[in-house]
């Protein structure tokens, strides 16, 4: 997996109680298929669990591990959104971004809509 991997507890439709979290796990050990895609809203104290973790996978410090230390006294929730998301991370996912935006922008739509369709008939 690209994305850390969460083992959560349902409390409603869309809100999860995060028991676990595992950053970027194989496939067959990943504890669910919801995965942490980089939007957080933190209190302070994870600064300290932060202090606290060493280098994680990639040889980074990982904050999926400072959430797993957070897990051990704090509560920490998971809300499973609806929408269209880019990994803008990612070559292809920061160019699809760019279009779908171009696209929707209410001054460029237009001729940008044109541009596209221009040159995707050069397209062999």
């Amino acid at each position: 997996s690209r994305y850390g991997i969460i083992q959560p507890q349902e409390m409603n439709e869309r809100l999860y109680g995060i028991q676990s979290i595992v950053e970027k796990p194989d496939p067959e050990n990943a504890p669910s298929e919801l995965a942490v895609i980089g939007r957080y809203l933190l209190m302070p104290e994870i600064l300290g669990c932060l202090e606290k973790t060493g280098r994680g996978r990639g040889g980074e410090i990982q904050l999926t591990d400072a959430l797993e230390l957070l897990l051990a006294h704090a509560l920490v929730l998971g809300y499973a959104f609806e929408g269209a998301r880019y990994d803008c991370g990612d070559k292809l996912g920061y160019l699809e971004a760019c279009v779908e935006f171009g696209l929707k922008h209410p001054q460029l739509h237009a001729d940008f809509k044109d541009y596209l369709i221009r040159r995707i008939s050069c397209l062999d």
